[in-house]
């Protein structure tokens, strides 16, 4: 196995690069031979620092892009968003739909030299199941009835019914049993030095500044050509983007104002690509249910109704945007294009409160029972755009005498002492979607403990009962049905004010090759990204 025999030189390099404020003296040379080259170091960066690197407790998206790297799942989609094997090679499901059975890889080594088996999948399946393990995942084995291991590449699964998203179910990362199986997954080392089948291992991990990854060669699919990957935590967007102009990151996602406006001048068109795509996400204003200020659905409706999507779309997003009036975004066979919001409508805003209560005093604030209608709106520190719309928010609720504070906090603890802990009246945040609409984890009334996803506990009888039903067919149409209805019961109960679905904006630097757009966006195929010898930016040399 080769390793990297100057790694803590290189790093200690890239340590210095991305302090330094000069110009790097890199030129990214005109004529050279472009054919694809092992080696070099790829700079990304993030606004959040990962929370953990343990796929079966990462729910954030910052945890959940390192993890994508070190880890494979049995199945996962290609660039054009079909399902086809990873780990397992194929498999079969019964003619009833009960029974998937996977025909896992042979040969496939855990970074650290162990065989990937059938235990491997059944320990990970125990771990989802495991009451005791901190995971917002479990629902999608909740229907497992058990499962099998006839051979050490065969993984066999029973289930109690038909689920529909049961397939893509297995996408979830395998971990590895021998180093976890007598440890509480909870509480061990490995969840910030984790042990993967991915494309790339894990080198370091340097709280508040970096993670560092580096090719895995034994890679199945083989050895990426790529060497090293940073990802640098720098969490305002604006520095970011300094980083990315004088050289110091190779790759980024842009703000719509970035993508649009400072990235158009020739010596940033020399030097760095943009790719533009729908994201499978939408950005919202999420209303914590168990606060009594939002328990009316009528003061969740006046909320929505006084924000102007329009303007958030035109002016925050500059048009980088789709509006959508629901959990599902434009472009999905689940959305309702027949659900119409209310709009921007301030007067009928103001109607809607009134009927729940809600008057002006002479102060020209709303009030009831003697108290003033006051809350605070949260997000998360460098996202720029979700500053910029708790702002407007803040503006068009004032008008209508509510008295709203803006708290804006590093994303790490965002996300465990107020997400997760349910201490906040209202965020602004984002939701990343899986391909299957089943949006249980999200919306069922189950799913609000600690570090699940349902932390605004909304809780809807018939969405409930809409949610186990699409779920358990297979029946494309009646799950369309199923799940328009849901979209519409949620649009009218307004547990949350749904502005939009965004394109995703990527600025990556030119001496990387080999990206090809598709409908799945750019990174499912990075392992075959490459930097052509003569203008790779790191040497690093290798051993066997």
């Amino acid at each position: 196995m080769r390793l990297l025999k100057t790694a803590v030189i290189i790093f200690a390099v890239l340590i210095l690069v991305l302090s330094c404020s000069r110009r790097p003296k890199y030129t990214l040379k005109k004529d050279y031979i472009d054919r694809p080259a092992y080696g070099d170091v790829l700079i990304d960066s993030d606004i959040g620092e990962a929370a953990t690197l343990n796929p079966l407790l990462a729910s954030d998206a910052s945890s959940l892009n390192i993890t994508g790297m070190i880890f494979n799942g049995l199945v996962r989609y290609d660039k054009d968003l079909n399902l086809e094997g990873d780990l397992a090679r194929k498999w079969t499901i019964s003619p009833d739909g009960k029974i998937i059975t996977f025909f896992l890889r042979k040969g496939v080594k855990w970074h650290d030299g162990v065989e990937f088996t059938s235990k491997d999948c059944r320990f990970t399946f125990d771990k989802f199941m495991d009451k005791n393990v901190k995971t917002a995942y479990r629902s999608n084995f909740e229907l497992v009835d058990r499962v099998e291991t006839p051979d050490e590449y065969t993984f066999k699964v029973y289930y109690k019914k038909v689920y529909a998203p049961a397939l893509e179910s297995w996408g979830m990362s395998m971990l590895p049993s021998h180093l976890l199986e007598k440890v509480d997954v909870n509480n061990t080392a490995f969840n910030r030095s984790p042990v993967g089948t991915g494309p790339y291992r894990f080198k370091k991990w340097v709280t508040s500044q970096k993670i560092e990854l580096y090719a895995y060669k034994d890679y199945y699919e083989g050895e990426p050509y790529i060497t090293g990957y940073a990802c640098m935590f720098i969490p305002d967007q604006s520095v970011q983007f300094m980083n990315l102009e004088s050289g110091t990151l190779d790759m980024m996602m842009l703000t719509p104002d970035q993508y649009l406006k400072k990235t158009n001048i020739a010596a940033f068109a020399d030097n760095f690509n943009k790719y533009q795509f729908p994201a499978l996400k939408y950005i919202y204003i999420g209303y914590n249910q168990t606060n009594p200020l939002f328990k009316d659905k009528k003061v969740r409706q006046a909320l929505s109704c006084a924000i102007n999507r329009d303007e958030i779309i035109s002016g925050v997003c500059q048009n980088l945007a789709r509006k959508l009036t629901g959990p599902f975004i434009p472009g999905s066979w689940a959305y309702n294009d027949k659900v119409v919001d209310c709009g921007f409508d301030p007067v009928r805003a103001g109607t809607l409160l009134a009927q729940a209560g809600w008057k002006k005093g002479k102060d020209g604030l709303l009030e009831k029972d003697g108290k003033k209608f006051t809350f605070t709106l949260y997000t998360n520190h460098g996202n720029k755009e979700r500053e910029e719309i708790a702002a407007i928010a803040q503006q068009q609720w004032g008008k209508l005498g509510i008295t709203v504070d803006i708290r804006v906090i590093e994303w790490n603890v965002f996300l465990t002492q107020y997400i997760d802990k349910k201490k906040f009246d209202a965020v602004v945040m984002g939701w990343g979607l899986s391909r299957d609409p089943d949006g249980y984890d999200i919306w069922h009334s189950s799913k609000t403990k600690e570090g699940e996803f349902n932390f605004i506990s909304y809780n809807n009888p018939e969405v409930d009962r809409l949610l186990e039903e699409g779920r358990t067919t297979f029946d494309r149409d009646k799950r369309t049905r199923i799940y328009r209805k849901i979209h519409a019961i949620i649009a009218d109960d307004a547990p949350c004010t749904f502005l939009y679905a965004p394109y995703t904006l990527t600025a990556i630097h030119k001496r990387v090759h080999g990206i090809t757009p598709a409908p799945a966006g750019i990174s499912y195929n990075q392992v075959k990204w490459y930097v052509p010898a003569e203008i790779q930016k790191f040497k690093i040399t290798l051993e066997k």
